[in-house]
């Protein structure tokens, strides 16, 4: 595994569009959104940023940025923390790699959430799943699906 956030991370920098599919939930109906995340180098490499807009049919948007870091003492393993729905922050949650896939558990006092994020052929996809209480299964809650956005030109000087 490599040595910094950034080269960890290679693939998924730039600028992503598509979709997000909520499911049905005690906080609200199923719904589409679309969306946006950008990953981005910090810290001179040694973190990645990932930033998200989702903006639903009726214009209400839904924004985060989380950071990656990694553990210099265990390189297989990043940490990622996120405060976008101003709560108090949280401690850092672990993040680790299996098969080609980023995967993210943060845990509180009301369960649990597993983010997961793989990209196959030039696809993104971040799926997310619930374990509430005493639930011992994952329930899925959000899937968004974007491909990459080209980078614009830069212009001639």
């Amino acid at each position: 595994m490599p040595g910094s956030a950034h080269e960890a991370l290679e693939s998924f920098l730039g600028r992503w569009s598509g979709t997000t599919q909520w499911e049905a939930t005690a906080w609200g109906p199923a719904r589409t959104a679309a969306a946006e995340v950008v990953f981005a180098r910090a810290a001179a490499g040694l973190a990645v940023t990932m930033s998200y807009r989702h903006t639903d049919a009726d214009g209400a948007v839904t924004e985060g940025v989380g950071v990656f870091t990694m553990d210099p003492a265990h390189p297989d393993l990043l940490w990622y923390h996120v405060n976008s729905l101003g709560l108090p922050p949280e401690a850092p949650a672990r993040a680790s790699w299996q098969d080609g896939t980023l995967t993210i558990e943060r845990r509180s006092g009301r369960g649990s959430a597993r983010h997961t994020l793989r990209i196959d052929d030039g696809q993104l996809t971040h799926a997310a799943g619930l374990r509430l209480g005493s639930a011992s299964e994952f329930s899925p809650f959000m899937t968004t699906v974007c491909r990459r956005v080209p980078e614009p030109a830069p212009i001639p000087a």
